[in-house]
């Protein structure tokens, strides 16, 4: 499986961006699929994911209200649009996969086995 984000960028506080991950895989629609984020000096962390289905999605607390994960299976595309971002949201966000339908795991990354390259998100103040 390989996994090709994009949209990342500059943009100031309270601003929005829309990130994409373009994935080849011929069974896209059955797996978990997830945003994570790592700023400098932080461990990768959690924002938000969803499953095969679409039916169950989560959002880590920092996020809710603000960001929605989607998906666009025709396309095999996974989608995260951020709303009124703020300072601390800036870091190289990542797409991921666990490459099965298994939600019991979604938030944990050691669960995602495949990984997109990541795109830098930069919130200024």
């Amino acid at each position: 499986v390989q996994l090709q984000a994009s949209g990342g960028g500059l943009v100031q506080a309270g601003g929005s961006l829309r990130l994409s991950c373009a994935a080849s895989t011929r069974t896209f629609s059955s797996y978990v699929w997830g945003w994570f984020r790592q700023a400098p000096g932080k461990e990768r962390e959690f924002v938000a994911a969803i499953t095969g289905s679409g039916g169950l999605i989560s959002y880590t607390d920092s996020v809710k209200g603000r960001f929605t994960i989607s998906r666009d299976n025709a396309k095999n595309t996974v989608y995260l649009q951020m709303n009124s971002l703020k300072p601390e949201d800036t870091a190289v966000y990542y797409c991921a996969t666990s490459g099965s339908s298994y939600t019991g795991k979604r938030l944990d990354r050691h669960e995602y086995r495949f990984w997109g390259q990541g795109t830098q998100v930069t919130v200024s103040s």
